[in-house]
């Protein structure tokens, strides 16, 4: 069966890898090949989706029992190239799945219905925290149909990180003219694929492939967001409460006297979401900024600032240097 995927493999561990050797391994590659990381790459990207659907299937106890299962099968001879369109994981008969992609879309529940916004509206599937990015094709379009009308369709939506991190009503505009609303999640991530039912072709299902836009501002790695915070000399050198952006709004923070250029400042609770009750933290680092232009009140003060400090910021460098024999 040549679509066959050794998830094992895939995240680099071996068979007897415990969940928590998965859930590293899964971190450790994920990081690798983000696709913020890895912008315009696609082998980096079709990696990405592939630890993605190993993960989502590994860290599963049942799943992987399935799929060890299927997997030893697949080994035995004679096993048949046949697609069974119905098949149930109870009592399963592994010969009726011949071919692997039908095998994961059962176990990963691809096919299952999803829920409805009020009013009607289709909404993604009801999942609290965002899925591992799935296995799919760079076509616009799939045909896994029902009918020779019915097929699914896939569009990739560009969203900015702070509709990807608040979630809401989004109104969508598809390639055919059509215009549709639907309820974002919160908390989205790149390569993250949410299902719209009956909004494709001849009322098959439309995936949605979701790309957040980089920030100027906000990088997200894992749940964290990673920030430069400019702080003057002054604020710097006695500490200071200054107000500082999140994507929750801005809030205040206390810089601490004497802090370093380059040392990092943590606001818990204050990054992406991690699951349905907790969030990552907002990790800033320090940067000095010298002024440009003073007034003349300033250069006198720093002039007298000047003549009374006692700091030397060179004075090993210079007995280093003293030290060295000539």
């Amino acid at each position: 069966m040549e679509n066959f995927r050794n998830y094992f493999e895939i995240l680099g561990v071996g068979q007897d890898a415990s969940g928590a050797d998965i859930k590293q391994a899964y971190r450790q590659q994920a990081r690798k090949y983000h696709p913020d990381l890895n912008p315009g790459d696609k082998a980096a990207e079709e990696k990405f989706k592939l630890l993605g659907e190993a993960y989502e299937v590994l860290s599963d106890p049942e799943r992987r029992s399935q799929y060890e299962e299927y997997s030893s099968f697949w080994q035995q001879k004679g096993f048949r190239q046949r697609v069974s369109s119905k098949f149930s994981f109870k009592d399963l008969d592994f010969s009726d799945l011949g071919d692997f992609n039908s095998f994961i879309d059962q176990l990963l529940n691809r096919r299952d219905e999803p829920a409805r916004s009020p009013g009607g509206r289709p909404s993604p599937d009801s999942r609290t925290e965002p899925r591992p990015p799935p296995r799919s094709s760079n076509a616009r379009t799939t045909a896994r149909a029902t009918s020779s009308n019915r097929r699914d369709a896939e569009a990739t939506l560009t969203v900015p990180l702070e509709r990807a991190y608040s979630g809401g009503q989004e109104r969508i505009r598809l390639e055919d003219g059509r215009t549709i609303e639907v309820e974002m999640p919160p908390g989205m991530v790149t390569g993250q694929r949410i299902r719209l039912k009956g909004q494709g072709m001849g009322g098959g299902n439309l995936y949605l492939r979701i790309e957040v836009q980089p920030h100027p501002f906000f990088k997200v790695v894992d749940n964290d967001i990673f920030c430069r915070i400019p702080v003057t000399p002054s604020e710097a050198a006695v500490g200071s409460n200054i107000t500082v952006p999140t994507l929750d709004g801005p809030v205040q923070m206390t810089v601490p006297p004497g802090v370093q250029a380059g040392k990092r400042l943590r606001l818990a609770g204050r990054g992406y979401p991690v699951g349905r009750d907790r969030r990552g933290d907002q990790i800033m680092e320090v940067d000095v900024v010298m002024p440009v232009k003073l007034s003349d009140r300033e250069q006198t003060l720093y002039q007298e600032l000047r003549s009374l400090e006692k700091f030397n910021p060179r004075a090993d460098l210079l007995k280093s240097w003293q030290a060295v024999p000539r």
